[in-house]
């Protein structure tokens, strides 16, 4: 039966994107330290621009060069519409610092995964995350989902940009423990913030079986990166 290019766009958007490999098995994190993503400077992978960074008061920045925040003397940031958001009450969307066995920055930079969760309250969801970021402390098939409120990690940046406390908010690995937490967080951060309690029910590091997809318009047009030869759907 052939299928028209209008059945495959409905196909794509109810179903969240087109896969183009086969599942594998991997594990979450969660983080948010403030810092431009790795995946925000130019050469790191055939894309028509790395993703967009932001200055200190979250506007974003036309330098793609821009120093990171998390350096000395640094002005770039993560943006905060690089947080995640519910779609629906089974899909939601986001960023995510990635580090896939096999892969290196060329191939995952910009580009999007679905994950479903398979362990944990949100068990059964999926979600889809594109690759901004990467990191020395992630293991091999390893997702660390961008979420405000979600502990810095390694590198702050938090407590330049938004007046943080020096470990950021909560604890250094893992954050805030509680929803009204997220009451007293920059405005920008507490929707991502209170999305970690909501619809991704506080789930603890789930984890996850992944495919690599399109990546959705939606997300692309919050980092502006799109991998070469890809059309957002």
């Amino acid at each position: 039966m052939l299928i028209s290019f209008k059945q495959l766009a409905f196909l794509a958007l109810t179903t969240g994107a087109a896969t183009v490999e086969a599942q594998s098995t991997g594990k979450t994190t969660r983080y948010w330290d403030c810092c431009k993503g790795s995946c925000g400077w130019a050469g790191k992978a055939s894309v028509n621009q790395p993703i967009k960074s932001c200055d200190k008061q979250d506007n974003p920045l036309a330098d793609m060069g821009a120093k990171n925040g998390c350096e000395s003397g640094g002005v770039a940031y993560m943006c905060s519409n690089q947080s995640p958001w519910a779609i629906d009450d089974k899909l939601a969307y986001g960023f995510a610092a990635v580090k896939l066995a096999g892969g290196t920055e060329s191939s995952w930079c910009c580009a999007c995964y679905k994950l479903t969760f398979t362990s944990g309250p949100a068990q059964g969801k999926s979600m889809i995350v594109q690759a901004t970021n990467t990191g020395g402390d992630l293991g091999q098939n390893h997702f660390d989902i961008a979420m405000p409120g979600g502990g810095v990690g390694l590198f702050n940046a938090c407590t330049n940009q938004y007046g943080a406390p020096p470990n950021g908010w909560g604890q250094q690995y893992g954050g805030i423990s509680s929803r009204s937490e997220c009451d007293a967080f920059p405005e920008k951060l507490k929707a991502g913030c209170y999305w970690r309690f909501d619809w991704f029910a506080n789930s603890d590091n789930p984890d996850v079986t992944f495919e690599k997809v399109t990546c959705p318009k939606a997300i692309t047009d919050k980092s502006g990166c799109i991998r070469n030869g890809e059309t957002p759907v």
